[in-house]
C-alpha cells in the first residue's frame, strides 16, 4: 500500500518465530470466537477480510499508489492489475447476479451528478492521503499515522453523507444501468481489454507490463471478492462499514441518526441496533484493518514514525478524511465498491465513477506539493 513521507534509517527486524505463530493464532482464535459466538457465516467474513488486508499489504497492491504512478510515470502496472482482477471477477459475478437474482446483490448505483461530482473529490482527496477506502484501512492497520488521522474523518463522512444522499441524489440521476447476463458479461470484458490497451499504448517504454507480484495479488484479491460475495451476498465494499461506526457513535452520544431518509430505513435501523459484527462491510473492514496489521507486526514495521509535515499537512488530511467519506457516498462507493465492485458486477456507475475519479487524481498530485504533503526537503 501507500507509504508515509517518513522514512526508517534502516530495515525493521521481522517478529520472532513465537511472535508470528501468536499473531496466527491470535487472528484464527478471534474469527472461532465470532463464528460461535455471531455465526459462521460471520466468522467466514472476518477470514475473509483477514486475507483483504494480508494481500493488500503483504503485495503492496492498492489503488491510489498505482493511479499515481499512471499518471506521473505513465507506469500502467498497477491499474492493468486492477482491471485483470475485475475481469475475474466479472467472469463469475455477472452470470451469478443473473440466475441467483433473489439471493445476490451487485454493486448497482445510478449515475447522476452527485455522482459524478463525489468521484472526481475521491479521486483526488485518496491523494492527498495516500489511501483510497481500503488503502486507508491497510496503512492505519500497517500504523501509517496519516492514515490513523483520516480514518476516523473518514468514517464520519461517510455517516454525513448518507444522512444528506437524498438531497444530493435529488438534483438528478439516470435510473440504474447494469449490463446482464453473458451479453453484459462479455462486453464488461471487452470494454476492460480495451482500457488495458490504452494504457499500454500510453505507457512508457520499458513500463507496459504486469509485475508478477501484481499478478499474484490480482488473482488472489480476485479470489477473495468472490468468496465475499457468496458468503455475503453482496459484492465486497468498504464506505457503508465506515458510515455505520460513526452512526452508531452518534447514536450512543444521543444523536437521532434515523431522522435522516438513509438511516431511517428498517434494514438501517437494525443494523444501527445490533453488533457492529452482524454487518458484512464491517466485519471485512475490520479484517483488513487486522489483515494490515498482522503483515506489519510479522516483518516488524510497525514502529513507522511520525512524518515530518507542517500543521497545514495535517489540516488538510483531516478536511480530505471527512471528504472521503462524505464524497464516496454520494458516488455509491470507493475503488472497492464502485471502480471494483460496480465494474465487476455490471454496474455502468462503475466506468463513470472510474473516469471521474481518475480526473480527481490528478489534480489531487498536483495538490499534495502545495498543502506540504511530499514532507520537508
Amino acid at each position: 500500500m501507500a507509504t508515509t513521507t517518513a522514512s526508517a534509517s534502516a530495515a525493521p527486524a521481522g517478529a520472532s518465530t513465537f511472535g508470528k505463530a501468536a499473531l496466527i493464532g491470535a487472528a484464527l482464535a478471534v474469527s472461532l470466537a465470532v463464528a460461535l459466538f455471531v455465526g459462521a457465516r460471520y466468522g467466514l467474513l472476518l477470514l475473509i477480510g483477514l486475507g483483504f488486508g494480508i494481500v493488500l499489504e503483504g503485495y503492496r497492491f492498492g489503488f491510489a499508489g498505482p493511479w499515481r504512478r499512471m499518471i506521473t510515470d505513465r507506469d500502467p502496472g498497477g491499474v492493468l492489475a486492477h482491471l485483470l482482477s475485475i475481469g475475474i471477477v466479472a467472469i463469475f459475478a455477472i452470470p451469478l447476479l443473473a440466475s441467483n437474482g433473489g439471493e445476490l446483490l451487485g454493486a448497482r448505483a445510478p449515475v447522476g451528478f452527485a455522482m459524478i461530482a463525489g468521484a472526481f473529490v475521491f479521486g483526488l482527496c485518496m491523494q492527498l492521503v495516500m489511501g483510497c477506502g481500503s488503502g486507508t484501512l491497510v496503512n492505519a492497520g500497517s500504523g501509517n499515522p496519516v492514515s490513523l488521522v483520516a480514518l476516523p474523518f473518514f468514517a464520519i463522512g461517510s455517516f454525513a453523507g448518507a444522512y444528506h444522499l437524498l438531497w444530493w441524489t435529488n438534483l438528478g440521476a439516470l435510473p440504474v444501468i447494469a449490463l446482464e447476463g453473458t451479453t453484459g458479461t462479455l462486453l464488461t470484458l471487452v470494454a476492460l481489454a480495451a482500457v488495458a490497451v490504452f494504457l499500454l499504448a500510453i505507457g512508457a517504454p520499458g513500463k507496459r507490463a504486469i509485475p508478477r507480484r501484481y499478478i499474484v495479488a490480482a488473482v488472489l484479491l480476485a479470489a477473495l471478492a468472490l468468496a465475499n460475495f457468496a458468503v455475503a451476498g453482496q459484492p465486497w465494499g468498504v464506505v457503508y462499514g465506515l458510515g455505520l461506526w460513526a452512526a452508531k457513535g452518534a447514536a450512543a452520544l444521543g444523536a437521532d441518526v434515523t431522522a435522516s431518509p438513509f438511516w431511517g430505513t428498517p434494514g438501517n435501523i437494525d443494523r444501527l441496533n445490533n453488533s457492529a459484527l452482524t454487518d458484512v462491510t464491517s466485519l471485512t473492514n475490520l479484517g483488513i484493518i487486522a489483515g494490515a496489521f498482522l503483515v506489519a507486526a510479522w516483518r516488524g514495521g510497525l514502529s513507522a514514525g511520525m512524518p515530518d509535515l507542517p500543521a497545514r499537512a495535517w489540516v488538510a488530511t483531516i478536511v480530505a478524511g471527512f471528504l472521503l467519506g462524505y464524497s464516496s457516498r454520494l458516488a455509491f462507493g470507493c475503488n472497492v465498491g464502485a471502480f471494483f465492485s460496480g465494474i465487476s458486477t455490471g454496474s455502468l456507475h462503475g466506468w463513470v465513477w472510474f473516469a471521474s475519479a481518475f480526473g480527481g487524481t490528478y489534480y489531487g498530485i498536483k495538490l499534495r506539493p502545495v498543502l506540504g504533503l511530499e514532507g520537508r526537503k
